[in-house]
């Protein structure tokens, strides 16, 4: 633990009278896009399976939360020590099965309890269901959190064909709201498509924020190589037709991932 009263101790220290400067200007608000982006660069470690990046991240995660606490002792709104007091009294509150009576012993059992006791906490029993979904998600994981809470209290397809009939639904319905050329009821049942295969996603086991990370990463490696091809050729991006370029994509899509080289890069 003196490691970590260390860093609080160098936090205050930065943001005290005669500290950092730029540590000295930081709000909650300030801080909010550099706390968001540190979140993704864990999550990129991981996906990276890069282990000593991923604990450098965690570092620079923990750092923010180290700062926005120490701004709020400042302002006398609360302290490092009851940050940790809360989350180690929840932690102990909402696993019942592990420090109390409760018999929940499969990981369903335990999410569906985890809900009724932050609903009790939280004193919003007779609350919307899904009041507490964050809004500030990222669109993919967000619509995920909602299927699998509504799934906790059996809203949900028994069957994966029944999730691929539904995407096969609402990608007809999608064609016959571009044949109407209504442009409002083309965005709403695309974004119902998009809904559904998040939930085919799920229903796969499935992350589907990270599923279409993996998909764009492929998509770019491809692209790399297609531009690779039309340097080699002496052709650039741009200047190229879609035929063309089409039939480079289709041969790169049958060869391994290769980055391209230095000697080519320097051509382009």
């Amino acid at each position: 633990m003196s490691g970590f009263k260390s860093l609080c101790e160098i936090v205050a220290k930065l943001r005290a009278p005669g500290g950092c400067p730029w540590d000295r200007e930081q709000t909650h608000e300030s801080l909010l896009p550099q706390l968001i982006e540190e979140a993704y660069e864990v999550a990129g470690a991981v996906r990276a399976h890069n282990t000593a990046n991923f604990r450098e991240e965690l570092g620079d995660l923990l750092l923010h939360v180290v700062m926005h606490a120490e701004i709020a002792r400042e302002s006398g709104q609360f302290k490092i020590d009851d940050v940790l007091s809360e989350v180690t009294d929840k932690l102990v509150r909402r696993h019942p099965h592990v420090f109390g009576t409760s018999d929940a012993r499969d990981s369903g059992a335990v999410l569906r309890q985890w809900d009724a006791i932050k609903r009790e906490e939280k004193k919003e029993k007779h609350a919307h269901y899904l009041a507490d979904l964050p809004t500030a998600l990222p669109a993919l994981t967000r619509a995920q959190k909602a299927q699998s809470k509504a799934a906790r209290v059996n809203f949900d397809w028994t069957e994966l064909r029944d999730v691929i009939s539904k995407v096969e639904e609402e990608l007809a319905e999608i064609k016959a709201a571009i044949a109407s050329r209504d442009r409002k009821s083309i965005e709403n049942e695309i974004g119902d498509l998009l809904f559904a295969v998040v939930n085919l996603a799920r229903k796969a086991g499935l992350d589907a924020e990270g599923t279409l990370q993996k998909a764009t990463d492929k998509f770019v490696a491809r692209f790399k190589r297609l531009e690779e091809v039309l340097c080699s050729q002496g052709k650039r991006l741009g200047e190229v037709g879609l035929d063309e370029l089409d039939a480079i994509w289709n041969k790169t899509k049958q060869t391994p991932n290769i980055e391209p080289t230095a000697s080519n890069a320097e051509t382009c």
